[in-house]
């Protein structure tokens, strides 16, 4: 027993140094940005709010990610997906939805790779009807499918290869169709003094 200050001293340090590397040194980096950087990100609305809540009630975010990784740690530079992401692109998300897994491609810029509401729908109503290898799984729950071969009601959308079937969105599928829209994460952060008052 007259070691057990060795055992004291060790578990004092390895506390001491695991507080500074994972608490400490992060708000270090994180205190070092730039502070006049504003986010180009905009507040969500009342229905990009209800959309991210579907979004996550879904599962999305079990096969999606919401961050594009920097050239340094890997390919996503390659994909198309956007800039890196930069912690002011998550400055209104409570949680965060960065992700860990990718069995689908990353949606942090969707709204501007695929800026169509009705691809987005079609999307969510049929994947394979867009994308021939897709593996997510179709929401048509969300749709009312109606046949008609006079004009369909308001804001349906003809379903690809049927002349008399189209679908209309739900609210839930409405909201969560601009939630992915308001995703544009391409734009650079701006500086305080650029910013029009």
């Amino acid at each position: 027993m007259n070691k057990a200050y060795i055992f004291v001293l060790g578990g004092t340090s390895t506390i001491t140094l695991s507080i500074f590397l994972f608490v400490l040194a992060p708000r270090i980096q994180v205190s070092a940005i730039d502070k006049d950087a504003i986010s180009a990100q905009l507040p969500y609305t009342e229905a990009e709010l209800k959309g991210r809540k579907s979004y996550i009630e879904n599962g999305c975010i079990y096969c999606h990610s919401q961050q594009v990784r920097d050239p340094v740690a890997g390919a996503d530079k390659h994909f198309g997906w956007g800039r890196p992401s930069l912690p002011s692109d998550y400055i209104y998300d409570k949680p965060h939805l960065l992700g860990t897994m990718r069995t689908g491609p990353d949606l942090s810029n969707i709204g501007t790779r695929q800026p169509s509401r009705d691809w987005q729908h079609l999307h969510l109503y049929d994947p394979r009807s867009l994308v021939e290898w897709s593996i997510m799984p179709g929401f048509p729950f969300m749709y009312e499918v109606v046949t008609s071969t006079d004009s369909p009601k308001p804001g349906a959308i003809r379903i690809p290869g049927k002349t008399d079937q189209w679908i209309v969105p739900d609210d839930e599928a409405e909201n969560l169709v601009s939630y992915l829209m308001s995703l544009k994460r391409d734009r650079e952060p701006m500086k305080a003094s650029e910013v029009k008052q």
